[in-house]
């Protein structure tokens, strides 16, 4: 038995204007200071003064962000009273957001108790409404929580069915002035979805075209926006590919390029899609030569396939590190800046960070200890994986 979670989801241009119609009195509004800066909560609540609501905005999200930070925005939403949470931001956004959200509704549970199995009775008092600001996370769409314990210094995997959003707002809008670097981060974060929810071992009926469908426009349409931000057709097309992604890869799981990439970017500081989007080709190959009948049905759908399932699917690598070069983000550890002494020096933190994600364990081939480490060291140096 599957489960397939959604939100209701608006989107296209002029998907905002759902705002308009939403019913309450008082909504409180996570985002971060960058966000607030650019004045795309103020777009937000221009809609909301429409709709007759009063709002309070809770702008402390942070990177990577904190129990500390979801307990801060809990107390607000405790003393205010918002019918509504609305996450205006990235993915950090919008699960700080999901946080606040289950704490104010549950004040008695901590951070760690939010997993799958308790019965959280959420809508007793507020609803959720997410407005992505980037067009990678697909964090609007699925019920996951990723909080930074930082006392144990450790990222907890949080989340439960019941705090999927009530709307996802997709507007094009809110992403037009995203600039190149971070439109190419997110994009490659979410091609790395759409590849991993396909291809894992949790894939399923209902989450395999949604996969297909999103790589094929992060193909078509990432170089676009990230070569010209203006260009409206692609900023919408990559913002409705991010969330059939999240859609798709939230309802199966991610694989094995997102236990290595949180690795990465955890060990080095690396942001979260340029690491995955590094890592993907290495760990297609690895898989591939086991199992590659699913990435050849990827590649034959951007049109480097073959008949060979194995030729095909190291095709698919080489085309991500061809779609990595044109949007000028690194194919190599080394070419993030990371020294060989201060790599080797740390590659035990890596493999065991790696070994206990959990999305090593939908990878069709697991690896063991000395495969995982050749395939660091293998992507280290920008070596095809060929073990």
């Amino acid at each position: 038995m599957w489960y397939f979670v959604s939100p209701q989801i608006v989107f296209g241009e002029g998907a905002l204007d759902a705002l308009d119609e939403v019913k309450g009195a008082r909504a409180l509004l996570v985002t971060d200071v960058n966000v607030a800066r650019v004045g795309l909560v103020d777009t937000v609540t221009a809609h909301l003064r429409k709709a007759g609501l009063a709002w309070r905005v809770f702008d402390a999200v942070e990177p990577d962000p904190s129990t500390e930070t979801a307990r801060a925005g809990a107390r607000v939403a405790l003393e205010y009273e918002p019918d509504w949470i609305i996450a205006v931001g990235g993915g950090s956004v919008m699960d700080a957001a999901k946080a606040i959200w289950i704490l104010y509704e549950r004040p008695d549970l901590e951070p760690a108790d939010i997993n799958p199995m308790v019965d959280l009775n959420l809508r007793r008092k507020a609803r959720l409404i997410t407005i992505p600001t980037t067009s990678g996370t697909g964090s609007e769409v699925t019920w996951a929580i990723v909080l930074t314990d930082t006392a144990e210094q450790r990222k907890m995997s949080l989340g439960n069915r019941e705090n999927i959003a009530d709307l996802a707002i997709v507007d094009p809008v809110m992403v037009m002035g995203m600039p190149p670097r971070l439109t190419a981060d997110t994009g490659l974060d979410a091609l790395t979805h759409a590849i991993e929810g396909y291809t894992c071992t949790w894939h399923t009926d209902l989450t395999d075209g949604l996969c297909l469908d999103a790589a094929k426009k992060i193909f078509t349409y990432l170089p676009r926006a990230v070569a010209d931000g203006s260009d409206a057709e692609a900023r919408e097309r990559m913002h409705n590919a991010a969330t059939v992604a999240g859609l798709g890869f939230g309802n199966s799981l991610a694989s094995m390029a997102h236990a290595t990439g949180h690795a990465l970017g955890a060990v080095f500081h690396i942001p979260h899609g340029r690491a995955v989007g590094l890592l993907l080709p290495y760990t297609i190959e690895y898989i591939a030569a086991e199992a590659p009948e699913r990435f050849a049905d990827v590649a034959r759908l951007l049109g480097c396939g073959c008949d060979d399932d194995l030729e095909a699917a190291r095709r698919l690598a080489a085309e991500i590190r061809h779609l990595c070069d044109s949007i000028d983000s690194p194919t190599s550890i080394a070419a993030l800046g990371i020294d060989r002494e201060t790599f080797a020096a740390r590659i035990d933190d890596l493999m065991e960070r790696a070994f206990n994600d959990a999305s090593m364990m939908t990878a069709a081939r697991s690896p063991d200890y000395d495969d995982l480490q050749r395939l660091f060291e293998y992507a280290y140096d920008g070596k095809v994986i060929d073990f």
